[in-house]
């Protein structure tokens, strides 16, 4: 598979450091009351829009919340019976509770070089960010949601157990916002670790490397009784190699430089490589009956976020 390349005199992921415009500053110095760093600020904005449009995970089970009242019928347990609001008509009425099963979920995102790229410079009109932080809002929206669901969470590798609440939501972004450990893993794909069994997997990354790289990480997880759901998030470059003419190609992860002096030649060979790479991906997930989904950093964050939220729903209810 291609991997992430570069553009122009810079390497991908080569980014120079961004400077807050004063609108952001100022947003960041009204949050400080909260403690809540930008990116979290972000992913509550981006959580708030999906939930505003999702029900939840909510089914019967067993819980105390109350959830709603229904007919009696045939069949149902007498102790169930609600008898005062069933006095209140000439029908019975079940009182039934909401599920409230917490899950454990372990999330990720790829902390590689490759994720640090975006075309946005290179590109008249380009105004989306790098594929690192798209990612990141991402996973920090989608922490949120499970937060608000009672569900427990905790990032991936970083050797603390799930938990839930306000406080698992400031671990999480804390975590993200340090640097990666010296001599950490940069391959793109997460490392094995043990988990409890029937726990759940959010992996969000370019998903580039070899489809054997992949489809061995993600076999081991399944293999150990775990549920997954990936994310893969392309930069529209990435996709659709829009540029023409004498173009350098730089790898930020050791690849060689390379130059082509009439880029439109090869788009249509690209691009078929790079359908079939993700066809390749669909089947690695489809064959552990793990879910796939796709995001372009141009797009609007909440669509990739209700996809991935709605797959998590589905795959709880099974």
């Amino acid at each position: 598979m291609i991997a992430a390349v570069s553009i122009g005199e810079r390497a991908f992921g080569a980014l120079s450091p961004r400077r807050p415009s004063a609108a952001a500053l100022r947003h960041r110095a009204e949050q400080a009351a909260a403690a809540l760093p930008p990116l979290l600020v972000a992913a509550e904005r981006v959580a708030t829009t999906v939930a505003q449009g999702v029900h939840g995970r909510r089914r019967v089970g067993q819980g105390e919340t109350f959830w709603q009242f229904r007919q009696y019928q045939p069949g149902d347990a007498a102790s169930r019976i609600d008898w005062r609001e069933s006095a209140k008509s000439q029908r019975l009425y079940i009182r039934e509770t909401e599920w409230e099963a917490a899950q454990s979920v372990w999330l990720w995102r790829d902390p590689s070089i490759s994720m640090d790229y975006s075309s946005a410079r290179y590109l008249a009109g380009g105004d989306w960010p790098s594929k690192r932080d798209r990612a990141e809002l991402l996973l920090v929206a989608l922490a949120s949601l499970l937060v608000r669901g009672g569900e427990r969470l905790t990032l991936l590798g970083s050797g603390l157990s799930p938990s839930t609440g306000r406080v698992a939501l400031s671990r999480l972004v804390e975590l993200l916002l340090r640097p990666p450990p010296e001599g950490a893993a940069t391959a793109g794909l997460p490392a094995f670790e043990p988990l409890p069994r029937a726990g759940h997997l959010v992996l969000i990354g370019d998903f580039l490397a070899p489809l054997d790289a992949v489809n061995a990480a993600v076999a081991r997880f399944a293999a150990a009784g775990l549920k997954g759901h990936l994310l893969q998030v392309a930069d529209p470059a990435e996709e659709d190699l829009p540029f023409a003419g004498r173009v350098r190609f730089a790898g930020v992860e050791g690849e060689d430089e390379l130059v082509i002096s009439r880029v439109e030649t090869i788009r249509a060979d690209y691009g078929e490589r790079y359908r079939r790479h993700r066809a390749g991906l669909a089947e690695i997930a489809r064959a552990v009956g793990w879910t796939l989904g796709h995001h372009r950093t141009d797009h609007p964050p909440h669509l990739a976020l209700l996809a991935l939220h709605a797959a998590l729903s589905a795959d709880r209810r099974r």
